[in-house]
């Protein structure tokens, strides 16, 4: 099997036990998974199975949507409700139209510290290892872009915050450094990721359903081919003789018939003007990731994919 399921995540559960369940419910040996969910979050958790786990890291740096659940004059030292209490305050003067002014701060690009209690490793090992064997922990900034903030709903000491953002965008950060800036302080009391890359929460499969739907010919419907994660990318068409080229790791300058295809959108890790694009035969065959040199003028093939991708079982 070649292709990607788009798991409903639920509570509890690592993107790792993730994974290791659609490894064996699928019988695959290689399984992978595009951009970490904490255990306490849930939604979208792109599953590649296959070859399809070969444009994982694009995947990954695609961008995401969440929707989050902001608790204020409560602080943690994990930023989210499953760390220790380290202050309290009073809401009662918050209104919403603090709020809304505060948000525009945190749009765009800029620098954000990440939580102490997370995955980043420092020689080799995760911080929140760290953390809590009671060593020191220091973090660095890190560059994130935040592309959009729009209030769900103000139910106070709740704000519903709808999130898009770029990869390594922590939202626990967000509401932690929110919470400073207006003053009683705020963790993170519940997070839904609703999109990651194309991939939204209704193309979403729970670890149930799809249990019950690969014992059937049910999955079929829900699983994605590899190309289906980049999108956004432009296109190349490739005739025959490119495409030998191609498959040899020759570079392309289309001698032969080539088209290209724009993107979409103009977004995303190949949008118009960006280094990547999908490759294409002909008659419709996925071959791979080419990327664009400046110094040969061409397009130098990165990845290549197989004649053939299975989604037979």
């Amino acid at each position: 099997m070649d292709g990607i399921f788009v798991i409903n995540k639920g509570e509890g559960l690592t993107s790792h036990d993730v994974v290791a369940r659609v490894r064996r419910l699928a019988h695959q040996k290689r399984v992978g998974h595009a951009g970490t969910l904490d255990p306490a979050a849930t939604g979208v958790l792109p599953v590649l199975l296959g070859q399809a786990t070969r444009v994982a890291e694009y995947l990954s740096e695609s961008g995401k949507a969440y929707r989050a659940l902001v608790r204020f004059g409560v602080e943690t030292t994990t930023y989210d409700r499953e760390g220790e209490v380290t202050r309290t305050a009073p809401t009662d003067g918050l209104t919403l139209e603090q709020i809304s002014a505060a948000l525009p701060a945190f749009l765009g690009e800029q620098e954000q510290l990440p939580p102490i209690y997370s995955a980043i490793k420092r020689d080799g090992r995760p911080l929140y290892a760290l953390a809590r064997a009671g060593e020191a922990v220091t973090v660095e900034p890190r560059r994130v872009r935040i592309d959009a903030l729009r209030i769900v709903a103000w139910q106070p000491p709740d704000l519903t915050l709808d999130v898009e953002c770029g990869k390594g965008t922590y939202i626990r950060s967000l509401a932690y450094d929110l919470g400073q800036r207006l003053g009683p302080g705020a963790h993170l009391a519940a997070l839904t990721r609703t999109r990651s890359g194309p991939f939204t929460l209704d193309q979403a499969i729970t670890l149930e359903a799809l249990e019950q739907a690969l014992a059937t010919d049910a999955w079929r419907g829900r699983f994605f081919a590899a190309d289906e994660a980049l999108l956004d990318w432009r296109a190349l068409i490739l005739g025959e003789a490119s495409e030998a080229r191609m498959r040899q790791g020759q570079p392309l300058r289309f001698e032969q018939r080539a088209t290209l295809l724009p993107s979409p959108a103009g977004r995303g890790a190949g949008g118009e003007g960006a280094p990547h694009a999908r490759a294409y035969s002909a008659d419709g065959r996925f071959l791979g990731i080419a990327l664009w040199s400046e110094e040969q003028a061409a397009w130098q093939p990165h990845k290549v994919l197989p004649t053939t991708l299975e989604v037979e079982e």
